[in-house]
């Protein structure tokens, strides 16, 4: 039975009463131990399987747990971060030092703490994803460089003007259409690729995890 998930308002979820976003991201040591990120484009929906064509060009099916969820991502800004937000952000070293961001995720209050540290991410080759308390955030000329802090460590991340800025928002089975573009955390089973939970592209904002 597909759930449908409400913002209390999560990547890539938010808690609604019983009901909770995606949290915890799927690291990139975890696809190799039996966790795949899949993200593409949906080729059809059948109310328990999900059929995709990956950013890679294959087309694999996905079958859809008892318990699955389904939430969608909304823009935010920049200037929407703020001291003491949950974010996660995916980063590539940059060539003279220090971390660039590829997308930010600002996460809803109900998910404060959720899969905090930073780990190795498959966005791009050699990324990272953090997600950390924001210590704190200073305007540039060439965009905003954020302080974020997890386990006792800190780590400076730029985030250039252009970079996606997302938070979690509704959605239900009814967003899943040809076409619609998914972020799936799934795991491998003998049987193929399950999901406990997607995100899903709605009203021109696609998961940028």
């Amino acid at each position: 039975m597909m759930k449908n998930i409400l913002p209390a308002l999560v990547l890539g979820l938010s808690v609604v009463a019983s009901q909770a976003y995606m949290a915890a991201p799927v690291h990139a040591e975890d696809a190799k131990a039996g966790r795949l990120n899949v993200r593409g484009s949906i080729v059809n929906y059948g109310g328990s399987s999900l059929k995709v064509k990956t950013r890679e060009g294959e087309t694999v099916d996905i079958a859809l747990a008892d318990d699955w969820k389904v939430s969608s991502v909304a823009d935010a800004k920049v200037t929407d971060i703020k001291p003491g937000d949950f974010v996660g952000i995916a980063s590539l070293p940059k060539d003279g030092g220090g971390d660039g961001a590829l997308e930010v995720l600002i996460f809803p209050p109900a998910l404060k703490g959720a899969g905090e540290g930073n780990y190795g991410w498959d966005l791009k080759p050699n990324s990272n994803m953090t997600n950390a308390t924001v210590a704190d955030a200073v305007k540039g000329v060439d965009g905003r460089t954020v302080t974020v802090s997890y386990h006792g460590k800190e780590k400076k991340i730029s985030i250039p003007d252009g970079t996606p800025v997302v938070t979690f928002a509704p959605a239900t089975q009814d967003d899943l259409v040809p076409s619609a573009v998914v972020f799936v955390p799934a795991e491998k089973a003998a049987t193929g690729l399950v999901a406990h939970q997607l995100v899903v592209g709605k009203n021109g904002v696609v998961p940028p995890m």
